[in-house]
């Protein structure tokens, strides 16, 4: 069965440069706040489960809020980025969908 996503962004990839060196890309403003009230519940670091799409990967993760920019960050693996040869900077479509809706 083929996944559907309810949103499609266009984000650059930005690498953290605390420890650990993470790579995100940040969910813009409106999306984030339509995911955010699409799952409605609180969990852990006031994160939201999604299912992610890019490129040919599909894979299930959680976005995670972020003060700076009252928005959600979304972590890029290592095994993602190399799988779909993603860098530092890029310009990458990312598709989405939350998991564990509620009904709204």
């Amino acid at each position: 069965m083929l996944e559907t996503f309810d949103y499609k962004i266009t984000a650059k990839v930005w690498k953290y440069e605390g420890k650990g060196a993470w790579f995100f890309v940040t969910i813009p403003k409106t999306e984030g706040d339509q995911m955010k009230e699409e799952y409605g519940k609180k969990r852990g670091w006031g994160s939201v489960p999604i299912t992610v799409r890019v490129g040919t990967s599909v894979w299930a993760t959680s976005i995670f809020p972020d003060t700076k920019t009252a928005t959600y960050l979304l972590p890029l693996k290592a095994d993602i980025r190399k799988r779909q040869n993603i860098h530092e900077n890029d310009d990458i479509e990312v598709e989405c969908r939350v998991r564990g809706r509620k009904n709204i």
